[in-house]
């Protein structure tokens, strides 16, 4: 299989998907430029070998052409990061994207339109009658896979090569992540965001250094049952915070007061609970919480026992003691964390995802390999200023989730075959 130190890009027009699927604010400012700064190591080594860009990614999820979703807003950012001028085509299937992709020269690069503004990317249909029948769906569902065809024929035929980069959209087999690369059957190749995230993960699943400790945050234990159950045969120890610790808390006949909780998961928390001790696996649930009657950040706060908590107020934050977990984290020789252990986006109540964080990047520091991923918990680590000090932070949420299952991502299986 080429790889993308292998492969010649002289004379060559990369087709590239990137994942620019990047934060904005009310001014179509980028507020958090983690995936573009990813995604230019892959750009520049198509450049100076001689190549040029055909830049695709997508943005937001749009219902149709939107000025808010453009990926007009994100050029100029992305001139400065390359060094260049760099092109843009305001539709991806327009005359205009065909005549500037056929025409580019060696060190040019262009940005398509956001490609979802057509429903053949994601192949879902977007018109239905109102309370369409199942003939209904099906017929619609029909008339978009086949109009996809075309749809990536088209973004296929701008490019001599095609190089997926888009970790994030891994798990999707959308037209640009996974159908085009169908038309590059000697020519298809990873980039090193892609590169860079099997590498981290199959070291974190496949043979890690132990003790293993995988730190698991969020809201609801539903969402992440399969990756639970796939760690609990792989970790020594698994932490659990967030709002889904509320749950495991309930289930063992703890008083949570308002806290968030799944009343129909408590059968299988103690499932879960049974299991880990029959792997081996011990399992850490938080001990003290942060507590308060709003998540607001003015409301009046306290400590108290996550077991204890008083009717009328709600666990909000894990409280920063913590001395069991102090102690798995710093003597572990693999992390993996996915999800923050408190409401981190209010300041009052960020104080337990701070201080993961920060006993991370300590156990990192003395010779442990960790890897954060998720889109909250990238979030936090770059919001708190621990990108650097941690091994690797993933830029993929949905799509590390199900890498970590054993699913099978269609971005990664079009190019490996």
């Amino acid at each position: 299989m080429q790889t993308i130190d292998t492969y010649n890009f002289k004379g060559k027009r990369a087709l590239v998907r990137v994942d620019f699927n990047v934060p904005m604010n009310d001014a179509s400012e980028i507020t958090d430029d983690t995936r573009i700064r990813a995604a230019v190591p892959t750009l520049k080594k198509v450049l100076d070998g001689g190549g040029s860009l055909i830049i695709m990614s997508h943005l937001g999820r749009p219902k149709g052409a939107s000025d808010k979703l453009s990926l007009k807003h994100i050029v100029p950012d992305l001139e400065k990061k390359l060094g260049i001028p760099v092109q843009f085509a305001p539709d991806c299937m327009g005359a205009e994207a065909a005549e500037r992709s056929k025409n580019l020269q060696p060190g040019e690069a262009l940005v398509l339109e956001n490609l979802r503004f057509y429903e053949e990317e994601e192949g879902k249909p977007r018109s239905l009658p109102a309370n369409p029948t199942d003939e209904q769906k099906k017929a619609a569902k029909a008339a978009v896979k086949e109009k996809q065809k075309a749809f990536v024929k088209r973004l296929a035929s701008y490019g001599d090569c095609y190089i997926n980069d888009a970790f994030g959209t891994a798990h999707r087999a959308h037209a640009s992540t996974a159908l085009v690369a169908d038309y590059f059957p000697n020519d298809k190749l990873f980039g090193y965001v892609m590169n860079g995230e099997i590498v981290a993960i199959d070291k974190v699943l496949e043979n890690p250094a132990r003790p293993f400790t995988a730190i698991l945050g969020g809201a609801k234990v539903s969402t992440k049952i399969t990756i639970i159950k796939q760690l609990l045969r792989r970790v020594n120890n698994l932490i659990i915070g967030g709002g889904m610790s509320f749950t495991f808390v309930k289930a063992q006949g703890g008083h949570i007061g308002k806290s968030i909780c799944e009343d129909d998961q408590l059968a299988l928390a103690l499932e879960i609970l049974n299991e880990a001790r029959e792997l081996g696996v011990t399992i850490y649930l938080p001990t003290k919480v942060k507590i308060a009657q709003t998540a607001s950040n003015d409301a009046p706060t306290q400590e108290c026992p996550i077991d204890s908590i008083p009717d009328g107020w709600e666990g909000l934050d894990t409280a920063a003691a913590m001395s069991d977990w102090r102690e798995v984290i710093l003597n572990s020789k693999t992390i993996l964390w996915n999800g923050p252990v408190g409401m981190f986006e209010v300041p009052a109540f960020a104080t337990g995802t701070q201080t993961v964080a920060q006993l991370i990047a300590d156990a990192t520091a003395r010779g442990a390999y960790s890897l954060v991923g998720g889109g909250d918990s990238v979030a936090a680590v770059n919001q708190m200023g621990f990108t650097e000090r941690v091994s690797y932070v993933s830029t993929g949420g949905g799509a590390l989730l199900e890498y970590i299952e054993g699913i099978a991502l269609p971005g990664i299986k079009a190019i490996r075959g």
